[in-house]
């Protein structure tokens, strides 16, 4: 029965996180949703500024503090450890929800691109980015990412077995093709309003931030393979080799 439950949790967890990532889509891309990053002013400029860096700072910190491994460790010891990683997902779907529920539009305008072949071009560029995202989590394991192979093994009766250490397609050319996805995303609009503006800056510093940590942690779990192809590929921009980036 428990077993059972833990999965059901799990599947639970990703049909949310996954519905979450489609509605997030449309949200940044003033897309299809009833409710997106821009549209009309509903609070005072400095109240939006203020609710909107919260809510960005609640999922940062949600992301940052329960991915560690110290945090891992204590917090196996309260839910079942098959479990895990499928509560990470559901909070951090539940704290992009809260976002896209509590966003304050912030009104002016730093671009717009009216001309349609650039139009076209940046909608293009933004889309690649969700693509990169998306393709890049099957390549290292979409599954386990999100916590559906955990369950699965657990339910099946089957130890847990880690991911090696491999580099696969996108990850020859950049150490964080995630991240690199998110970056064009959230940067590459026709439409760059004072609310984008601030969702693409600070989501932007934490990105950075956390690949500082996840390399750490990186480092830690797979010692000097990890250190030698931090030598040899870059980061986030796909500029060829570390020495020339």
């Amino acid at each position: 029965m428990k077993k059972t439950v833990v999965l059901l949790y799990g599947l639970i967890s990703y049909l949310l996180f996954f519905g979450t990532f489609l509605y997030a889509f449309g949200f940044v891309g003033n897309l299809f949703v009833p409710k997106s990053i821009d549209g009309t002013p509903e609070v005072p400029l400095l109240n939006a500024l203020v609710i909107n860096a919260s809510l960005l700072l609640v999922f940062a910190l949600q992301h940052s503090v329960m991915a560690r491994p110290a945090f891992k460790k204590w917090w196996t010891k309260i839910i079942p450890e098959p479990a895990e990683r499928s509560t990470y997902v559901l909070l951090s779907s539940l704290c992009l929800l809260l976002l896209v529920w509590q966003w304050q539009p912030m009104g002016g305008f730093i671009w717009s691109v009216e001309n349609p072949v650039g139009k076209t071009i940046l909608t293009a560029i933004f889309i690649t980015g969700w693509l990169i995202v998306l393709l890049s989590t099957f390549m290292i394991n979409h599954f386990d990412l999100f916590g559906l192979r955990q369950v699965w093994f657990y339910f099946i009766g089957k130890e847990y077995e880690p991911l090696r250490f491999r580099i696969p397609f996108f990850y020859k050319y950049v150490r964080h093709p995630l991240y690199f996805g998110w970056l064009l995303a959230f940067w590459a609009t026709p439409v760059m309003s004072a609310a984008h503006l601030l969702f693409a800056i600070l989501t932007t510093g934490y990105i950075l931030t956390a690949i500082w940590f996840e390399e750490r942690d990186l480092i830690t779990h797979f010692g000097n393979k990890y250190s030698e192809y931090k030598k040899k590929v870059p980061m986030i921009l796909p500029l060829g080799n570390k020495k020339s980036a």
